[in-house]
């Protein structure tokens, strides 16, 4: 049961190719992203994981990657051990990230699968909204590696 779906967008002054390397560059996640390590190859099949410090709890958050279409479309899993739940596929979220030029800049709309409840389905999107709107005031401020 794919569970209830998660979604949020946001329209971003960038060149697509900017909001791609936003997306993939570690240390510009970090910079946007609750202060979250991500580390991976960006390889399909391959391991990813997102590590940082949240309310004072440690946390390494994992998954795999399932599509990488650069400038195009980021397709991964989701499981994170905060969540309570043992990792198993079940317990895990699609989180789907899509790019599209829009001739003024770009439009990001991500969709995360597997929410059990309304409840988790919406504090899912309050987290991802805030998320891309961290990350369109990273890019239209001109925030760039090493900034």
């Amino acid at each position: 049961m794919p569970g209830l779906i998660a979604r949020a967008k946001v329209g971003i002054d960038a060149a697509t190719i900017e909001v791609w390397d936003a997306l993939i560059d570690p240390d510009r996640v970090e910079q946007y992203m609750f202060g979250t390590r991500v580390a991976t190859d960006w390889e399909v099949g391959g391991p990813i994981t997102w590590s940082g410090e949240w309310q004072g709890n440690q946390y390494e958050d994992r998954g795999e990657i399932l599509e990488f279409q650069p400038e195009r479309r980021l397709v991964y899993t989701h499981y994170s051990p905060l969540s309570g739940e043992s990792d198993r596929p079940e317990n895990r979220h699609t989180v789907a990230i899509d790019l599209a030029s829009n001739g003024m800049g770009t439009t990001v709309t991500l969709t995360q699968d597997n929410n059990q409840t309304e409840e988790t389905r919406g504090h899912s999107e309050a987290n991802w909204q805030s998320m891309l709107d961290s990350l369109k005031e990273h890019l239209e401020a001109g925030i760039g590696p090493g900034s």
